[in-house]
């Protein structure tokens, strides 16, 4: 049999998309939100340290429609991922590996983490421009 007889692995583009699938990318993804979020909290920090022109300048940006953007993405980040790694951690003693409680312990870190991040961002809601 030649190598281009042999059968292929499925692929991405053949599975559908399950909860599971899609909640391990997210958590892959918000910890490298959370990495360049970092980048950016060190960016205002040090900009505080360094002069009141550097920290204005990170205080516009985090003013600015994008860095509340910014900040609402990271804020949702950091709550999925420190939920997921508990749920991962509750994998590690042995508790959800049957698949209804992996579903509904799913949905929970998305609700909680949805709630969570709204709750942080409620007292700032006359920022967004509601009146």
């Amino acid at each position: 049999m030649t190598p281009a007889e042999r059968p292929l692995s499925p692929h991405l583009q053949i599975y559908k998309p399950q909860l599971t699938s899609v909640l391990s990318i997210a958590h892959r993804g918000t910890g490298l939100a959370l990495g360049v979020g970092a980048i950016f909290f060190v960016w205002w920090l040090s900009g505080a340290a360094w002069s009141d022109a550097c920290f204005r300048a990170a205080q516009a940006f985090w003013g600015s429609w994008l860095g509340k953007l910014f900040l609402l993405g990271w804020t949702f980040s950091l709550f999925y991922h420190l939920l997921n790694g508990v749920r991962h951690l509750l994998w590690d003693i042995g508790f959800g590996f049957d698949l209804p409680t992996t579903y509904r312990t799913g949905w929970t870190v998305v609700a909680v983490s949805v709630l969570l991040t709204l709750f942080a961002f409620g007292g700032g809601l006359y920022a967004w421009g509601s009146p």
